[in-house]
């Protein structure tokens, strides 16, 4: 039954990633209907933008930071001075410095860290019109990058890779609005509050009166999924009962969270005009994914022998059970969402060793809508590079060659995970200022940091439920490593998108190597293993490996 239930959920979310691939197909070669195409124009000429103008990489790279750039001083501003505008009722006042440098930076690079409680932080104003609309347009951002590196990858020569404002409000307006509005309109069918009025006060039946807070959630809890941001409305995400009531709305919004991930490697192949080079990224992805969701499953419905009582059930919602919380768990982490139907720190060492090789190879497993298939495109590079050197061939990839210019940009992308989890997670392990916020002793609190410093570079925003992550430390630290880990990937990416549109696309002969079997599908999930996983492992040795070789020996964290 098991397994029946994931065959169907995973034909399900096929089934809608590739109708969706159809429609972003469209959407971003501006074959829409009239209308629609009229709306997208009057929008443009309204924000001064030249829909005509072609951008090369580097004018592509400069309107992405200095958009982000934009939304990051707005957010920020609004998020210090929410105690002082409208659309407040409960009277939350402005955001400390360092937590509202952390929350802006957090949503605008898509990651979500949450070092706050949304319910008691943060006003009516701030969710809408500061996080939600975050939600919308650095989801849209990731996306225009990863359309943009696929211009560079598969259109004929050129100089140019698309217009970046066009790009965004295609992202936005066709794809992750109507969706959004779509699934907002079923959460709140299922319970998910949906509403301006301020928090109401409940007698229980003890007597004692208990305040429940609500707001507009259903909506940004929508686009959080859609957009693999993950930042939740209510303090503890999707496992509060207002944001994920029961089981309905937790298949919709894990089919949510993958669909848009899944539907870029079919938009891949289909803009290549070879399906079988999307099948082939998509392959690599499942793999790996289906490899490291079988891990998670087997160790929660397991639980722990020593205890002998099933199931691990410990910070799990009991609506939801071990299979339901396994499932989102390895989605999440897979896919740079970052939130949580179940408590990361309570799950399994195994389990949490999954979701962290996950995030350390660079969510590029589905990834972040349009960041995770960027993200492979890296690994593919160095793929083809090593593949090349194997065999004695040019390595090429679509009939352009890949060169040492190509090579040394997927290199300095890469070493932007280790750089941020390995020396990040470094200096938060030996300053007591930072090691104040580690929850347990002993391998599990080494799990808790690597667990941070991986999701804050990975732009995934989940944590370990017993790290503090308020203190000052991490609020800024954190925040600094998420800049690093969203545009130190996109910018040499587009640089790469840009070096290899300028290429001449050589005829397919009898010497190229093929880039869509399954050959290729395995030298790819080695080189993501090899580069990404190895990388971490002797780190991983010291939190949850260690972990796990205590729990046999019978000993606790």
């Amino acid at each position: 039954m098991t397994l029946l239930s994931y065959l169907l959920y995973f034909a399900a979310l096929g089934g809608l990633a590739w109708v969706l691939a159809i429609w972003m197909t469209r959407v971003y070669a501006g074959n829409l209907p009239s209308p629609l195409l009229r709306i997208e124009a009057a929008l443009l000429r309204l924000s001064g933008a030249v829909p005509d103008r072609g951008m090369g990489w580097g004018a592509y790279a400069l309107a992405v930071l200095a958009f982000n750039a934009t939304c990051l001083v707005v957010l920020y501003a609004l998020l210090r001075v929410q105690g002082a505008l409208p659309l407040n009722p409960d009277g939350i006042g402005g955001m400390a410095p360092d937590l509202a440098f952390n929350t802006a930076v957090s949503f605008v690079t898509n990651t979500n860290w949450q070092a706050y409680s949304g319910e008691a932080q943060l006003s009516y104003l701030s969710q809408m019109a500061g996080l939600t609309v975050q939600n919308f347009v650095s989801a849209g951002t990731g996306m225009a990058v990863a359309v943009a590196v696929i211009r560079g990858f598969v259109a004929a020569k050129g100089s140019t890779l698309g217009n970046f404002w066009v790009d965004l409000t295609r992202s936005v307006l066709w794809i992750l609005l109507p969706l959004s509005v779509v699934l907002a309109l079923f959460l709140a069918s299922q319970g998910v509050p949906q509403t301006l009025q301020g928090a109401v006060v409940a007698t229980g039946v003890e007597g004692q009166e208990q305040v429940i807070a609500r707001g507009p959630a259903a909506a940004q809890i929508a686009i959080k999924q859609l957009g693999t941001n993950g930042g939740g409305f209510f303090g503890v995400n999707s496992a509060h009962p207002l944001e994920n009531p029961g089981v309905a709305s937790n298949l919709a919004q894990s089919l949510s969270i993958l669909v848009i991930p899944v539907a870029f490697c079919f938009l891949f192949g289909r803009m290549a005009g070879d399906r079988r080079q999307g099948w082939a990224i998509f392959a690599a992805m499942a793999v790996m994914f289906v490899a490291g969701l079988v891990v998670i499953h087997a160790h929660e419905v397991a639980g722990n022998p020593a205890l002998g009582l099933g199931a691990n059930m410990e910070g799990k919602e009991q609506r939801f059970g071990a299979m339901l919380s396994a499932l989102w768990a390895a989605s999440t982490t897979a896919a740079s969402n970052g939130s949580v139907n179940a408590m990361h720190d309570s799950f399994m060492p195994l389990s949490g060793l999954v979701m962290l090789v996950f995030m350390q190879v660079g969510e590029v497993i589905f990834g972040g809508v349009g960041a995770g298939l960027y993200g492979m495109l890296l690994y593919v590079v160095l793929a083809v590079f090593l593949a090349g050197l194997m065999v004695g061939r040019t390595p090429e990839y679509l009939g352009r060659k890949i060169e040492g210019r190509e090579v040394t940009l997927a290199v300095l992308a890469f070493l932007s995970m280790p750089l941020g989890i390995l020396v990040g997670g470094a200096v938060a392990a030996t300053v007591p200022a930072a090691l104040a916020a580690v929850q347990d002793a002993g391998p599990h609190g080494m799990s808790e940091i690597l667990y941070a410093y991986a999701s804050a570079t990975g732009n995934n925003g989940s944590a370990f439920g017993g790290f503090g992550a308020g203190l000052t430390w991490h609020t800024t630290a954190l925040g600094i490593i998420m800049l690093l880990g969203r545009y130190a990937v996109i910018i040499p990416m587009l640089a790469i998108a840009g070096s290899m549109i300028r290429k001449p696309q050589a005829p397919v002969t009898s010497g190229t190597f093929p880039t869509h079997g399954p050959l290729f599908v395995t030298l790819l999930i080695l080189t993501v293993l090899i580069l990404g996983a190895l990388t971490f492992f002797p780190v991983l040795a010291l939190g949850p490996i260690a972990e796990e070789t205590a729990r046999l020996a019978g000993q606790s964290f």
